[in-house]
């Protein structure tokens, strides 16, 4: 049908002593190692000042905190700017995590809910660095319909599933993703420059969803909301794609009423 138309989260339960009770004898190194991969999961990198003002300690300590995180493969400098960032041993665990949770067996009654909605093409897709992964897709019926890009990864900022994503991030976090003002072109209507991006991501917040038209792909519009969820790191997003003609801009919102519950109700399935 037409669319114009159509940190942790800690257990307050008393009875739950192994979420609210401190052990009865701390290891604080232990605890302040666990506490920067917590901040890792909010931060796509931290540097040995945001890690020793975050723990509340001398620069020397935070120093040895992460020099033992960086020899286990936990996190891992960058030669350059001397920040930290998660290593292959916490995004290994991370992603076996991720796999276990069945993101996309849970996801797949959301996804057909809108599609059979909207009868238009659907994605679920999951931020990756400065891309986005599109992780499941369930087609349009119609005759004319934009492909499922399952098991494609583009530039998150020519999307609109990865501008959902990206406006969750702050500033800082913003910026470390885009070290440069100059942003790869797909299109001649993918956006360049990193200004504007911070424009459209403003946009998106005081909207609750993101918009493309034309950016990844000429002929294709594309509306956008993020899944919330409680998993530190993990950033997830719903769309509805369609030829441009068939998705309008002023259809945007209402698109957007459609997907916003639905992806409240799947970040709730998620935990």
């Amino acid at each position: 049908m037409p669319y114009i138309s159509a940190v942790q989260n800690i257990s307050s339960n008393p009875d739950d002593a192994t979420a609210t009770a401190a052990p009865q004898y701390p290891i604080e190194s232990v605890d302040n190692a666990l506490k920067l991969l917590l901040l890792l999961g909010e931060q796509q990198e931290i540097r040995l000042t945001d890690a020793s003002n975050y723990l509340a300690v001398a620069s020397s300590t935070a120093h040895r905190v992460l020099a033992m995180l960086q020899y286990r493969g936990f996190v891992r400098q960058d030669a350059q700017t001397k920040a930290y960032g998660p290593g292959p041993a916490l995004t290994g665990v991370a992603f076996s995590v991720i796999g276990r949770m069945n993101i996309n067996q849970l996801g797949r009654p959301f996804l057909q809910e809108l599609n059979d909605v909207l009868d238009e093409t659907i994605h679920l897709g999951m931020l990756e660095g400065a891309n986005v992964r599109f992780m499941d897709g369930i087609e349009s019926r119609k005759a004319v319909r934009v492909a499922s890009r399952l098991g494609k990864s583009l530039p998150a900022h020519v999307t609109s599933i990865g501008k959902a994503m990206l406006a969750e991030l702050d500033s800082a976090e913003l910026r470390r993703l885009y070290p440069n003002d100059v942003l790869p072109r797909v299109t001649d209507k993918s956006i360049t420059d990193f200004s504007r991006l911070e424009k459209q991501l403003a946009l998106t917040r005081s909207s609750g969803y993101a918009t493309n038209r034309e950016e990844s792909e000429e002929g294709v519009a594309s509306v956008s909301v993020a899944v919330p969820t409680s998993v530190p790191g993990l950033r997830l997003a719903l769309s509805v794609s369609a030829p441009v003609n068939r998705l309008p801009a002023k259809a945007a919102k209402e698109a957007a009423s459609i997907l916003i519950p639905v992806a409240k109700r799947f970040g709730e399935a998620l935990g």
